[in-house]
């Protein structure tokens, strides 16, 4: 059955001279009614819907925008139209004030009008179509790809799409393509836990080779360049933020900043105690730990984080001589409000103000113990509206706009990102391996299926700090989680559907640098 056409009303005291454009957009296909005053036109949309309305701003009797108000009442989501002889701004301003979706001035050729109909009637549609149509053509090539990705810019590229396709397929609303796009993700973490099985060690063997920017290079390679050109600087760092999410914030930050964004690859394990400690320091853990053995103690993997700040200094220190540097962690709904109450003095006129978000990072582990969080947060989807919806209200983004005010260049980054594990990993350990569920130290560890996990028994490989003799490493790959023979159903039944990190995917390892600088 070929669906109703759809109606619109056209409001204007010149009806019959408009009569060709209204014979122009039946022949495409709408229903058009027409009413010469606003009154009439309010009595219509009372009595039947309406999907469109092209309303005339200048009519005998009551205005066009005061008619618009009363069918905002009717219908709060009605498009509405402004059609009018004013090229006055005040008229213009106060359409836009009440939410007319177009504003067209007269003469009006029956094109323009069927253009401004098209596009708020059926350009979401035609927009799914086309992005519909692209990803069935890029589907079929990626498909038949098999050579595999040798260099760490390809697998930038490949994840970059694979992300881009991801939200645009979401935003689509196109469900059974999106659902084609997830079972291409199994290969992609298997191919990459393999590249990076080689890859990593070769890098870090050898740091003057063709490699990616590390942790250990963020400061380096992205901050200190803004300092260079600027008295002063901010560095944001959000705990756990995947590249998807980035995108999705990045448009919140657009009108204030120009934004350029680059990669870096987390360090490994992609867990806070040493990527974010890699971040801040320019150096590797078992770096860290012989330098700095009282900052750096793994009985407990809480106190690790400890001393960021001075970790920060040092490493500025080090690479620019004495500079004035703030540093502040905002992990509770209390320090958030704290932060925004002075968000004007929050940031240094010289040096470095330096603040790690730990909102999102609280979202994925809270999930976890908490049945509504899980329930909100149900999967990767989910995950990125509540992280797009914390930010507008955050006083992150108040800082960000503080900032491009300002006129301070702001360098945001992640520490590591995270996944959705979906997949238990049995492993066998003595008794004093470790107890996380995506990596794993200890000895004589083996995982029951090696494509779920990536071993290094030399702990240089890593650049970790050593934990005696015969200990190794264990990683996730993939979607998986550690499980124990002996705890197998808790393990799975807690833990199943975890955003979880510390692995070895793409999700957690490449993440977004990106460079904000405010607009003119």
């Amino acid at each position: 059955m070929a669906p109703s056409p759809k109606g619109i009303l056209w409001v204007d005291d010149e009806a019959d001279l408009l009569e060709p454009h209204r014979i122009y957009l039946r022949e495409r296909g709408f229903e058009v009614d027409s009413a010469t005053n606003a009154d009439d036109a309010v009595e219509m949309l009372r009595r039947r819907t309406y999907h469109l309305v092209l309303l005339d701003e200048q009519m005998p009797g009551k205005r066009g925008l005061e008619a618009l108000r009363e069918m905002r009442e009717i219908d709060p989501n009605l498009p509405i139209v402004m059609v009018t002889k004013s090229e006055d701004d005040s008229t213009l301003r106060e359409a836009i004030g009440v939410n007319a979706r177009d504003y067209l001035v007269k003469p009006v050729s029956p094109r323009q009008v069927l253009t401004a109909v098209t596009r708020l009637l059926e350009g979401t549609r035609i927009r799914q179509q086309a992005i519909a149509r692209s990803f069935v053509e890029r589907f079929r090539a990626m498909e038949l790809e098999r050579e595999p990705i040798t260099d760490w810019r390809g697998w930038v590229s490949r994840y970059s799409e694979m992300v881009d396709w991801d939200i645009q397929l979401t935003e689509a609303g196109e469900r059974g393509l999106h659902e084609s796009l997830q079972g291409l993700y199994p290969q992609m973490w298997r191919e990459f836990a393999d590249f990076m099985r080689k890859a990593y060690p070769e890098w870090l063997r050898n740091l003057e080779g063709e490699r990616p920017p590390l942790s250990i290079d963020v400061i380096g390679e992205f901050l200190l360049p803004v300092l260079e050109r600027s008295k002063a600087a901010v560095f944001v760092v959000i705990d756990c933020l995947r590249l998807d999410q980035w995108r999705i914030m990045q448009p919140l930050f657009a009108p204030y900043f120009e934004i350029e964004t680059t990669y870096h690859f987390s360090i490994l394990p992609t867990a806070t105690p040493y990527s974010r400690n890699a971040l801040f320091s320019g150096l590797f853990p078992c770096e860290i730990a012989a330098r700095f053995p009282d900052w750096w103690r793994e009985k407990e993997d809480e106190t690790l984080n400890a001393h960021e700040r001075d970790l920060l200094v040092s490493h500025l220190t080090e690479q620019r001589g004495e500079m004035h540097v703030r540093y502040e962690k905002i992990s509770t709904s209390h320090e958030s409000d704290d932060l925004a109450k002075r968000i004007g003095s929050a940031i240094a006129p010289e040096g470095v103000s330096a603040f790690v978000f730990n909102f999102v990072d609280l979202l994925t582990h809270g999930r976890s113990e908490s049945a509504i969080l899980y329930e909100v947060a149900r999967d990767e989807v989910s995950l990125r509206q509540i992280t797009k919806q914390w930010l507008e209200r955050s006083a992150l983004l108040a800082l960000l706009i503080e900032a491009s005010r300002r006129k301070v260049t702001v360098l945001v980054t992640s520490d590591h990102g995270s996944i959705h594990c979906q997949t238990p990993a049995t492993v066998f350990a003595k008794r004093d391996a470790t107890a996380n569920l995506r990596y794993k130290f200890g000895e004589d560890l083996r995982a029951e299926r090696s494509d779920l996990a990536l071993q290094f028994r030399n702990q240089d490989d890593l650049r970790l700090p050593h934990r005696g003799l015969g200990s190794n490493t264990l990683l996730a790959a993939g979607d998986a989680f550690f499980v124990y023979p002996t705890k197998l159903r808790e393990y799975q039944g807690r833990y199943r559907g975890s955003f979880l990190h510390g692995g070895v995917t793409p999700e957690e390892v490449i993440l977004p640098v990106a460079l904000l600088t405010p607009r003119r």
